[in-house]
């Protein structure tokens, strides 16, 4: 496993768009044509990749001022500002249990220390409730700033954030 994050290249985007559909409902699904126009918005887009090459993890954050319609992105921009938001992390279920979000939330960790930001932020679902994630994030350091329902009141998200 190719532990070093690189950045996500346009040949990548068939495999991601996959890997994030497949993670649903944990991720909201984007598609091929989503995740095309989601990339340019966002500050970081990272990926890891297997052995033979194949992308099995990605994480996509962005910075404040980016043109983005999600609620959670905008309750961040309203209520954190100033912090390195991820919008999703997305890890193929052959690779789970081997640190991918952890590096990959190393890269974002970096980013924002580049970039001057104190913080990072995310949201985890509790309605579908996501238990796996909040355990994950916790043991990161995140803690829940806040809590709002999305999509016409279907999800239920945790507000989360650290110190970068």
């Amino acid at each position: 496993m190719n532990s070093l994050p690189r950045r996500i290249t346009p040949a990548d985007l068939p495999v991601l768009a996959a890997l994030n559909d497949a993670a649903v409902p944990a991720v909201s699904p984007l598609g091929l044509a989503g995740l095309t126009a989601l990339l340019p918005h966002c500050d970081t887009a990272v990926v890891l990749d297997d052995d033979a090459g194949t992308p099995v993890a990605f994480l996509l954050a962005l910075v404040a001022g980016a043109e983005y319609a999600s609620e959670n992105y905008q309750w961040f921009e309203a209520n954190r500002p100033g912090s390195l938001y991820v919008d999703r992390l997305a890890v193929a279920p052959r690779a789970h249990g081997r640190g991918l979000g952890r590096l990959l939330y190393e890269a974002v960790a970096a980013r924002a220390e580049t970039l001057g930001l104190t913080e990072i932020t995310c949201e985890v679902n509790l309605e579908p409730p996501n238990p796996e994630s909040m355990a994950f994030h916790a043991r990161l350091g995140f803690v829940q700033v806040g809590e709002q329902s999305t999509k016409g009141e279907t999800v239920r998200v945790a507000l989360l954030a650290r110190r970068a």
